[in-house]
């Protein structure tokens, strides 16, 4: 059988003695005349607490100036670097270099890069013989 059980209410106080050990060091240091101590330990935490956050925003204002969205000049493919920096292309494997305006080829000295056009035959008009030297003229 079941015997009636006393049930009592457990509070969990392991947390607060430390906090009150805290508030009676600074209590005792500003009634010994250190109070100059505990306004520096407090300017200290409020310093802590916000390092981060100005962290956080200064990567954000580098990475706006230094990150370099473009297409791979070579196969047009999207690519992402940093100012300044050397990579290759994740598609073609052509080594590039990032830069202000976008995406270079990485070429050696004296390289001439030349961009090839495609001209369809239907697109030339074909004249009589006649008919050329007399638009010339």
């Amino acid at each position: 059988m079941n015997q009636p059980e006393f049930r009592q209410f457990q509070f969990n106080l392991s947390g607060i003695g430390c906090w009150l050990v805290l508030l009676g060091v600074i209590w005792l240091l500003g009634a010994v005349g250190l109070g100059w101590l505990v306004k520096s330990l407090a300017v200290l935490v409020v310093l802590i607490m916000l390092a981060p956050v100005l962290l956080f925003v200064g990567l954000r204002f580098w990475l706006k100036r230094n990150l370099i969205q473009a297409n791979c000049p070579v196969c047009s493919a999207p690519l992402t670097g940093l100012k300044g920096a050397e990579t290759l292309c994740p598609s073609c494997g052509t080594p590039l270099r990032v830069s202000a305006d976008g995406f270079q080829r990485l070429t050696d000295d004296g390289t001439i890069d030349v961009t090839a056009v495609d001209i369809t035959v239907d697109s030339i008009p074909i004249l009589p013989e006649g008919e050329a030297d007399r638009q010339r003229n």
